[in-house]
């Protein structure tokens, strides 16, 4: 029974904690009636402190894992000439705006999820964790679909549903 419940448990709260700096705990995660209906009211507060360190174990390792898969994707990273380093700063940055270097946007992997519920009109939750949201409204039924999420220029992505781009820009929230 309690494996069951920490496999129910686990396969809710996979990945939320993500863009916290320390998981909140899975009761804080869950609404009272999923916390009840998971049947984690009967736990002890101890056994509930077991999942929710097996929670922040199994995320600190799948962190891990992306890092160095993002890091492996990442060409290598070239020298920067000695004349272009010591160079003034351009006009934007003089100002504090950022420097859009779209070098090696091409190069970042998609990301490949699936949509698990609506958060808002225009906002969907992944099956990671993630939380995204559409710059124009998002008129396609996301939920329960596999899609991907494609990096274009300026720090922007794009949202891929059914293998076809939708030209829907969205941003990431979570």
């Amino acid at each position: 029974m309690k494996t069951s419940v920490f496999l129910v448990a686990l396969l809710l709260t996979a990945g939320l904690a993500s863009a916290q700096e320390s998981f909140p705990g899975i009761k804080s995660v869950l609404t009272a009636a999923e916390w009840q209906r998971a049947g984690l009211d009967r736990l002890t507060p101890d056994e509930v402190g077991v999942i929710d360190a097996a929670l922040i174990r199994h995320q600190a390792g799948t962190t891990t894992r992306l890092k160095n898969e993002i890091i492996a994707a990442q060409p290598p990273a070239t020298a920067i000439p000695a004349a272009t380093a010591a160079a003034k700063p351009g006009f934007f940055q003089r100002f504090g705006l950022p420097i859009f270097d779209d070098s090696d946007w091409r190069a970042m992997p998609p990301l490949k999820a699936r949509v698990v519920k609506w958060e808002s009109s225009n906002r969907f939750r992944l099956d990671n964790g993630q939380v995204w949201e559409g710059f124009e409204a998002i008129t396609y039924e996301l939920v329960g679909k596999d899609i991907e999420i494609q990096a274009r220029p300026h720090g922007q992505f794009a949202l891929i549903v059914d293998g076809a781009n939708t030209n829907l820009r969205v941003m990431r929230l979570r």
